[in-house]
């Protein structure tokens, strides 16, 4: 028998929602990835392997770094790459092995300014930095996928067929990424081993090549220097521009901060401990100087080859070079059949990338926003946040014009401002630690970051735009979902002391009466009153007992939060139970569901009405956890047990 068709849409619909938000309740923490945390059953791997995770998002630079450096400083590229590489060895390395000695758990420098700001305004900050965090990983899939486009398109043997249509193949590499991740993606370090290994095989061989070449026609060199002495005079004026140009060339400072989040797959020591996994931290500083090194010595390289090599118009944009500079010298001087091996090696790295910021954002989003209810519920599972991130990454391909040197710009912003943020975070670790030389260090470290945020806003103020736009949307989305949980019970997990325990046990046995009061002086004239009026307006007999409850909002800004019971006895009779929480209804609620779980008694709990506007007694609560609190209490108890029957009891009067 055929079921109706209302009922098989139904099913329908039921599917695509059970498919659609699988593994909704541990999937944020669970998903697989750059940034995931290393679960229970996961065994670390040798940072070296660890390493070539990081390197798909580090190394796959060499895929356009060359031809932007050359498109930035021209005939000067080569040495504002040696700028480039001090800094990076000077300046973002040890910064990033601080962090990863004062962050362990791959959360990275967001976690380290979290930690020393409270309040809004440290939730504020956070959402700020996940926007930028939001820019750099985004622009990764979508630059990545516009540079592996381009390796396409300008291969000899397909370019007739797919020249003019680079959109369109973004969008669609784009759409398979995104499918991937909707089927379900399973990280294999093993995979990023062998595409990192192959494709810095293949560099070293053009590298080579390049050299070799270059050595082989000496006028090469003195054509370039004499053309540098023509177009900028003495050495000091080439330093000069080369550090005003060295902004442009931050891409090349990209993965260190995925170098820290991956921290939790590296293989410890076998004494290591949660809070202090020495071999971990030996194991991540390790991958960070390694990665470091090799880079600084490709930047180096490949920018001196390409500039010598390379006629300058070929770098600009519709050039052969343009956004793939070393594989224009793969298919020169190796041949067709060795330049389309490097284009399929450097597309899979590319591709690889692109997966690897997408499982960052897939981590990174829900490690904070729901901690702060400023995610919605949906927001735990990953599907329909890849539909959400694939289609903004669509939205930029397409704003673009798939195109690597226009995204280049918000690329370098967002990873600029994620550093920067770093050397501030170490900067002020060292000066809670009282280390005077590291402070000064970190200091002029962050500086120098500084200057070159804001000489790249400044120059390319589209990275700035997008990021600002993704902290809108970030902060917008969050508030209203924080509005529409604010009722939700925000409770992990209820503790309670001896004394406030045996409270519970010994009002077990009658009803059991609580009295939510705000401590004023707490003297003895201020229970006793409290007593007498709510005995007056509710009728209650005397010979009941009361015992208060009184809530302590420690960081009303905090969502979820553990709550902790103390109990003790004022003025040799009055009972109270202390809460603290970050909002003192839904500690109020919870404290009454728990008392009901553990008796099998229904509590009562008694309140005065607060005066005041209800608006604003709500924004109290919304913003300080306080307010008009009996009704608040009530709806939360409310929406936390559906069942009429056994709800606890709120009074008013």
């Amino acid at each position: 028998m055929v079921d109706p068709a209302p009922a098989d849409g139904g099913t329908a619909r039921q599917r695509l929602r059970a498919w659609l938000l699988e593994g909704l309740s541990d999937m944020a923490k669970q998903h697989p990835g750059p940034h995931a945390q290393a679960t229970d059953q996961q065994h670390g791997q040798r940072w070296w392997r660890v390493m070539c995770l990081t390197g798909l998002d580090y190394f796959s630079t060499l895929g356009y770094q060359p031809g932007i450096a050359a498109l930035a400083a021209g005939l000067l590229s080569p040495v504002a790459t040696v700028v480039l590489v001090l800094v990076t060895l000077c300046g973002a390395l040890p910064v990033y092995r601080r962090v990863a000695r004062e962050s362990p758990h791959g959360e990275g420098s967001i976690a380290m300014l979290e930690r020393l700001l409270s309040f809004w305004k440290g939730k504020l900050f956070v959402l700020a930095l996940l926007g930028f965090a939001a820019t750099d990983f985004l622009i990764t899939i979508t630059l990545s996928a516009a540079d592996a486009t381009a390796h396409l398109v300008e291969n000899p043997h397909l370019r007739s067929a797919l020249g003019g249509h680079q959109v369109l193949i973004t969008l669609l590499l784009v759409a398979a990424l995104g499918a991937v991740f909707l089927k379900g993606f399973s990280e294999a370090i093993g995979v990023a081993v062998v595409l990192v290994g192959v494709y810095l095989a293949l560099n070293v061989v053009v590298v080579a090549v390049g050299l070799w070449h270059v050595v082989s026609a000496p006028s090469l060199v003195t054509d370039w220097t004499h053309a540098l002495t023509l177009e900028h005079g003495n050495p000091v004026a080439m330093i000069g521009v080369a550090l005003v140009v060295f902004p442009k060339l931050a891409l090349g400072l990209s993965g260190f901060e995925t170098g820290v989040a991956v921290m939790p797959h590296i293989e410890g020591d076998p004494d290591d401990t949660e809070e202090r996994p020495t071999g971990r931290i030996r194991g991540a500083r390790k991958l960070l100087t390694t990665a470091a090194v090799i880079m600084s010595c490709f930047l180096i390289t490949t920018s001196f080859i390409t500039t010598l090599l390379i006629p300058a118009d070929e770098f600009e944009p519709g050039g052969a070079a343009n956004g793939r500079a070393l594989a224009y010298l793969a298919h020169h001087y190796l041949g067709g059949a060795f330049g389309s091996v490097y284009d399929l090696s450097t597309i899979a790295i590319l591709w690889f990338a692109g997966a690897s910021a997408m499982a960052g954002l897939l981590n990174l989003m829900p490690r904070y926003l729901p901690r702060y209810g400023m995610a919605p519920h949906w927001a735990r599972a990953v599907r329909p946040m890849v539909l959400v991130l694939t289609a903004i990454a669509f939205l930029v391909t397409w704003l673009f014009d798939a195109n690597v040197d226009k995204q280049g710009g918000a690329y370098a912003t967002g990873v600029l401002v994620l550093i920067t943020s770093a050397a501030i975070a170490v900067t002020i670790a060292a000066r809670a630690a009282r280390q005077r030389g590291w402070t000064i260090g970190f200091a002029v470290i962050a500086a120098v970051f500084l200057y070159t945020t804001a000489v790249n806003i400044a120059e390319r103020p589209d990275g700035v735009k997008i990021g600002a736009c993704f902290i809108a949307g970030i902060v917008l989305v969050s508030l209203a979902s924080r509005l529409a949980r604010a009722f939700e019970l925000r409770v992990t997990d209820v503790q309670l002391d001896e004394v406030a325990e045996r409270f519970v046990r010994d009002t077990a046995h009658r009803t059991i009466r609580f009295i939510a009061n705000e401590p004023a002086g707490r003297d003895l004239a201020e229970y006793r009153d409290k007593v007498h009026q709510i005995r007056a307006d509710n009728d209650i007999p005397v010979e009941d007992d009361l015992v208060f409850v009184e809530v302590t909002v420690l960081d009303p800004s905090d969502f979820e939060a553990e709550l902790h019971v103390r109990g003790e006895v004022l003025h040799d009779r009055y009972r109270v139970l202390t809460l603290e929480h970050s909002s003192i209804p839904n500690a109020l609620a919870a404290i009454l569901l728990h008392v009901r779980d553990t008796t099998g008694e229904l509590p009562h709990i008694y309140f005065e009405w607060t005066e005041g506007s209800p608006f604003a007694q709500f924004l109290r609560f919304f913003l300080f956890g306080q307010g008009e609190v009996a009704p608040v209490t009530r709806e939360v108890l409310r929406e936390a047990e559906p069942d009429r029957g056994r709800r606890p009891r709120v009074h008013v009067g």
